[in-house]
């Protein structure tokens, strides 16, 4: 399961239909908060995550993954790039991060990066 987190409805909606195409199930939500209540949160092997939203950013919530020992691969994406924040995402452990607008490749190639990631986790477990 691919989780796309972002307040932008159409990003999310085209997001999710490349994510699909690819033959991948996803799931979208509108902010990092509704992401946590759900049962996503235990079963995604990646998440696209926007870096500015309102109430909970995606750095705010990399770092609650983290600090939950949970290690999904994530791929950022951002409207307003900024080199320190995208350091410190790397620093940790995002596999990816886009600038909007961005070419569908590029995160096809972010998304194989993040999944090969969690799978030679998984067995390494």
């Amino acid at each position: 399961m691919i989780s796309i987190i972002d307040d932008d409805p159409s990003f999310r909606d085209a997001v999710r239909r490349l994510v699909k195409s690819l033959g991948y199930p996803a799931r979208a939500f509108a902010s990092a908060e509704d992401f946590l209540q759900s049962d996503a949160i235990n079963g995604a092997a990646c998440l696209i995550l926007d870096v500015n939203m309102p109430g909970l950013s995606g750095i705010e919530l990399q770092n609650r993954l983290n600090a939950r020992g949970n290690s999904t691969p994530i791929i950022f994406v951002t409207a307003v790039p900024d080199a320190t924040i995208q350091a410190n995402a790397f620093k940790a452990g995002a596999v990816g991060f886009l600038s909007k607008p961005f070419r569908e490749d590029s995160l096809i190639e972010h998304l194989n990066v993040a999944l090969k990631s969690r799978q030679d986790e998984s067995i390494r477990q």
